[in-house]
């Protein structure tokens, strides 16, 4: 099997508005404006996209591992709807204290997705939200972007940020901007 490169995306605070209190429903689910867009702008250059996210809500109690199904299920509708393709999605449920090899800062969502699908961490980019998300990305050889779309963090992150991306952006589609250039 010949390995491709793709391009991995966090979800909560790079497709979707994140809230402290977690994204517990579909109700709660709030696409960035332009998010759906970039989506679509990555797949007809014909790049691959894959979802990968920490969802501690699950390991803390506070949703099912169905509902995040539901909810996923429900984005890639959105995402189809507007011309996008997310090819595929791994999760992480558990909380920090469980100490997993899966939860980024670890790389351990990016290997689970390179070996299932064939894909070449090397030449693929991820993007995402937090220190954690350039962390895992950096360790498996992406190259990374940073996207800035919640600012009043943004100094927060900065500073746990040990390992610093390879490119900065506003949002998602800035990023997308980067991607293709």
């Amino acid at each position: 099997m010949r390995c491709r490169p793709a391009v991995f995306l966090d979800r909560d605070g790079v497709i979707n508005v994140d809230r402290r209190d977690y994204i517990k429903t579909w109700d709660e689910f709030e696409f960035y404006p332009g998010s759906l867009q970039a989506i679509a702008r990555l797949t007809a250059s014909g790049r691959e996209i894959y979802l990968v996210t920490n969802q501690s809500g699950v390991g803390r109690g506070l949703m099912p591992w169905r509902r995040v199904l539901d909810i996923h299920a429900k984005m890639q509708i959105e995402v189809a709807r507007a011309g996008g393709r997310i090819m595929g999605i791994q999760v992480c449920p558990h909380t920090p204290d469980d100490h997993c090899r899966c939860r980024k800062p670890e790389p351990g969502l990016l290997l689970k997705a390179a070996a299932r699908w064939g894909l070449d961490l090397r030449r693929s980019w991820l993007v995402g939200d937090a220190a954690r998300d350039i962390q895992a990305g950096r360790a498996v050889g992406c190259t990374t972007i940073w996207v800035t779309t919640h600012p009043t963090d943004e100094l927060r992150q900065q500073e746990q940020m040990v390992i610093r991306p390879d490119f900065q952006a506003q949002d998602l589609a800035e990023a997308v901007e980067i991607i293709l250039s």
